[in-house]
């Protein structure tokens, strides 16, 4: 752990890597100007690189990666074995399940849950407002339940639920839910059965 900067109370289990640039507890808005609240709570094993910012109230498993320069909001929980890729970000008052991996510039919106499992590739957007800029309490996120993979440049619209081991093909835009072990394609997606071959 070498050049990186704390606020609040930050844990950081065995065998971590922290590299220099790295930003761990940083406050929320509630928390400017406290002392002594909860930071970054980190399991054992993990590499964080150079520009990470991960924000007060947030709890990681063991075994976490991020690439260089991703940001994590407040009150998000993170299970084991996580990958999250350059320069993603993940909104506040997420929840990621284990073995999951975020690749590089994914955008993950407050109140999305990510269950066990989940592949989302890169340029990958969730959304959680229907009517933005409007916000406020009618924000919510999708929901990806277990085992199901998100193409890269896909967007998921507001409160869709992304059944267990579907996949969202490249590009697709889904604006409902898609049905487990379906394959979701197309703007607006259509649904298909998975391709041969492809494991649910």
């Amino acid at each position: 752990m070498i050049n990186h900067s704390t606020y609040g109370i930050n844990q950081i289990g065995q065998n971590s890597n922290i590299f220099e640039g790295v930003i761990l507890g940083f406050p929320s808005r509630t928390r400017i100007g406290a002392s002594g609240y909860p930071g970054t709570l980190i399991g054992k094993h993990a590499v964080i690189r150079t520009g990470t910012v991960i924000y007060c109230d947030v709890t990681i498993g063991d075994s976490f990666s991020s690439g260089h320069n991703v940001m994590i909001r407040e009150q998000t929980q993170i299970g084991d074995r996580v990958s999250i890729g350059t320069a993603a970000v993940i909104e506040g008052y997420c929840r990621i399940g284990n073995d999951v991996n975020i690749q590089s510039m994914v955008y993950i919106p407050t109140r999305a849950v990510i269950e066990d499992g989940v592949f989302i590739g890169p340029n990958a957007v969730l959304t959680n407002d229907r009517y933005p800029p409007h916000g406020g309490d009618a924000l919510e996120g999708p929901i990806i339940k277990k085992s199901a993979s998100i193409g890269a440049n896909a967007t998921i619209l507001p409160g869709v639920m992304v059944g267990e081991g579907a996949l969202v093909a490249a590009g697709a835009i889904v604006t409902k839910e898609v049905p487990p072990y379906t394959l979701a394609i197309g703007m607006p997606a259509r649904f298909r059965t998975l391709p041969k071959g492809v494991k649910a």
